[in-house]
């Protein structure tokens, strides 16, 4: 049966798109379409997908955009997908043969649930990490929610979920931001969805540190900024501000880490000072305060020294 709609965005992605496909070909039974959204590509992104999917015999349809941002991009397709269930995956990530139809076994062992969650594997620059298995998930829509955004469970990534179409509605991925719309948009899923879950790693997550670094690098404040007024949107649908509050000290503290690293001590020490006034767990509370301490010796140390004329 031909039960789901694959959406993947992609720019200049003609150097892993076919490998993406190929990853999906052992799918296609229960693959009705799979809608790559041809972002502003100046390569031949569009021409390598069809290539690749005609060999495969996938039913592929290309939406060219304009869009230059993959939540932007996402939802081109997302008001375009025709199947009961939809997943989302990324042109440099990679299915695991199966990962759709246990997906699919656990929709049918639970009617009742719009979002199935898998397990996946991380691959940070080439070099395959742990897998990631979904826990901590409980019954009630909200709680999940709050606790996901909050980072009490453990996060999904992009490819390891099966969401339904009539969950989804007219819930779009947010747009502009530099990092963590796919958050956004999973927590407000959460925040009406039945959840189910699967041990199986359904998918590999290519994890780039630098490229990730980056989005927290360039143009800090004003981005934060404008990510944590699309954060506080989410009250909206039932997640406390306290939960948000949560969440933005922990990415305050991502972006003072990145900055530390780099040797931006004045950043670094403007975000610590937002991630160590937001409430968190005591994991969190101790990074805060290491990296303070570090900051304050790697500022010491860095001082010019003032010779002192001494006078007898």
């Amino acid at each position: 049966m031909k039960a789901v709609s694959v959406v993947i965005p992609a720019h200049n992605a003609a150097a892993t798109i076919a490998t993406t496909l190929a990853s999906l070909a052992g799918e296609a039974e229960v693959i009705g379409e799979v809608l790559l959204v041809d972002d502003a590509s100046i390569d031949n992104t569009a021409d390598v997908a069809r290539q690749a999917a005609a060999q495969l015999a996938l039913p592929l349809r290309v939406l060219p955009a304009e869009c230059r941002d993959a939540g932007a991009a996402r939802n081109v397709a997302l008001a375009q997908v025709l199947h009961p269930w939809v997943y989302l995956i990324d042109a440099d990530d990679l299915h695991l043969q199966g990962g759709l139809r246990a997906l699919l076994r656990q929709a049918e062992n639970q009617p009742k649930a719009g979002m199935i969650v898998g397990a996946y594997r991380r691959r940070v620059s080439g070099q395959d990490r742990q897998i990631k298995i979904p826990n901590g998930y409980q019954a009630a829509c909200l709680a999940n929610a709050s606790a996901y955004v909050k980072g009490d469970i453990r996060s999904v990534a992009v490819g390891s979920v099966l969401a339904s179409r009539q969950l989804i509605g007219d819930t779009r991925f947010p747009v502009g931001l530099a990092y963590d719309e796919d958050t956004l948009f999973w927590a407000r899923l959460m925040s009406t969805a039945s959840l189910a879950m699967t041990p199986q790693p359904v998918m590999v997550y290519e994890v780039s540190p630098a490229r990730s670094d980056d989005r927290f690098a360039i143009n800090p404040v004003r981005r934060f900024l404008e990510w944590r007024r699309e954060l506080r949107t989410l009250t909206n649908c039932g997640i406390p501000v306290s939960a948000l509050k949560t969440r933005e000290g922990l990415v305050a503290l991502k972006i003072a880490r990145v900055h530390y690293a780099r040797g931006d001590l004045d950043i670094a020490e403007r975000f610590l000072a937002v991630a160590a006034a937001a409430p968190k767990r005591r994991s969190e509370a101790w990074r805060c305060l290491r990296y303070r301490l570090k900051l304050a010796v790697r500022r010491r140390l860095s001082a010019p020294r003032v010779e002192l004329q001494g006078v007898l």
